[in-house]
């Protein structure tokens, strides 16, 4: 069952790149969920993914300290579940698409979260430095994070202006 969760039902034996194509069936696990249920159900997936993904990758990697196979990629899920709860949670607050995240809000936060995975920016490679069980998914829950953040600030810098070009 471990294993299952771990690679989030063999996800993570896909190749090339079993961690993007996590990435990419999270976003759309979290577009059908927020279209389903809101922020809501992408913030209760987003929630279970941690905590599972803590309690399988610790099982998984029990007696194997410093290992992150590249198979396991549910800290993949929960950190693009996290960054879709930006959009999520700024759509749901009222602004906008009566029920839908719209296309562009899955996009970013996918493009941002690969980005932050991948160059591990500065709280992100510190995680995963560590070589422990917990840092398998710190790193990913703060490239979800800074994903989310990151997505909210583009389309502030992209909507702002256009409000103030339109006037009152």
């Amino acid at each position: 069952m471990m294993r299952q969760i771990t690679t989030v039902c063999g996800l993570g034996l896909l190749r090339p790149a079993p961690g993007t194509w996590a990435s990419a069936a999270a976003a759309l696990l979290g577009w059908g969920a927020y279209w389903l249920a809101g922020l809501p159900l992408v913030a209760a997936l987003a929630a279970l993914a941690v905590l599972a993904g803590f309690r399988a990758v610790a099982a998984e990697l029990a007696g194997r300290p410093g290992e992150d196979p590249s198979e396991i990629v549910i800290d993949e899920v929960a950190g693009m579940l996290l960054a879709l709860a930006f959009p999520a949670a700024a759509f749901w607050l009222g602004r906008g698409w009566e029920g839908w995240l719209p296309w562009p809000a899955v996009v970013f936060p996918f493009l941002f979260f690969r980005l932050f995975d991948i160059w591990k920016p500065w709280l992100v490679g510190r995680a995963d430095r560590r070589g422990d069980v917990a840092g398998v998914m710190l790193d990913d829950l703060w490239a979800g994070l800074f994903a989310g953040l990151a997505s909210v600030a583009a389309a502030i810098l992209y909507h702002v202006p256009l409000a103030l070009m339109a006037g009152p």
